[in-house]
């Protein structure tokens, strides 16, 4: 029977640890969504800055963000308009969504 080196050992425990610690504190995934209809859009119908309700042919931005969830048939489900709602479920993570 082969024994693993402790380099080894160590090298593979810090990357379960590191995948660990960035799992827990990622971000959810944000998806540009139109909220009447909970469609998926392309990222500048969200994207701000220069938009207007003006009369005078300006732009506006039709969608909202959306995270988490997933999307099915170009629609989404099982997310939130509010990212802090929205559990990254990460390892290690208890889910109280401090920080």
């Amino acid at each position: 029977m082969r024994r693993l080196r402790s380099s080894t050992v160590v090298l593979g425990g810090m990357g379960v640890l590191a995948a660990a610690i960035t799992a827990c504190g990622s971000e959810p995934d944000k998806r540009c969504v139109d909220p009447l209809t909970r469609e998926s859009l392309p990222s500048y119908e969200c994207d701000s800055g220069g938009g207007s309700d003006d009369d005078n042919g300006g732009s506006t931005n039709r969608g909202s963000y959306y995270y988490g969830g997933s999307i099915r048939d170009n629609r989404v489900s099982g997310g939130s308009f509010d990212q802090k709602a929205v559990d990254t479920g990460g390892f290690g993570c208890s889910g109280s969504g401090g920080g």
